[in-house]
């Protein structure tokens, strides 16, 4: 978060990013600032909405199933229950919502139904995070550039 208070010209003024406090003095380089404190607007080649992936991984007992179906495979609601500590049913509703979410795939087998990982589900996840990794990343080049500028 950045955010500015006191008073433009050439007294200070108090910036926060990421609660860090930097005085600085904003005098002709003002009009810069709303360019490095925008806030960004998603791509148009980000087809996914993270938003459901997001909820869904937001419960720790969730990604701990996502991450043992990841690293072990297939299992049923039986085998996850097995050495969870959580009941048949939580892990059934967990499931679901990963289901819904699209992080898991259920194939039934007779009574059983056997649960896969989907890790292509989190390409939208990963597409949010590298936009937003570039995104940060340049804004707090421009404003080091703009704090070196302001120094000299």
């Amino acid at each position: 978060m950045i955010a500015l208070g006191g008073i433009v010209g050439e007294k200070p003024v108090l910036l926060t990013i990421n609660n860090h406090m930097v005085m600085v003095t904003l005098t002709e380089n003002f009009a810069e600032i709303p360019s490095l404190i925008r806030q960004p607007t998603m791509p148009m080649t980000m087809h996914t909405e993270p938003t459901m992936a997001f909820k869904a991984l937001a419960d720790p007992t969730r990604r701990a199933i996502f991450e043992r179906l990841s690293r072990d495979g297939e299992q049923t609601v039986w085998m996850l229950t097995d050495k969870s500590g959580v009941s048949q049913p939580a892990i059934s509703k967990h499931l679901g919502v990963l289901k819904h979410a699209g992080l898991v795939r259920a194939r039934h087998r007779g009574r059983q139904t056997h649960y896969t990982a989907q890790p292509r589900a989190l390409a939208p996840l990963v597409d949010w995070m590298s936009y937003y990794s570039r995104f940060w990343h340049d804004r707090l080049e421009r404003l080091e550039d703009l704090l070196k500028r302001m120094d000299q």
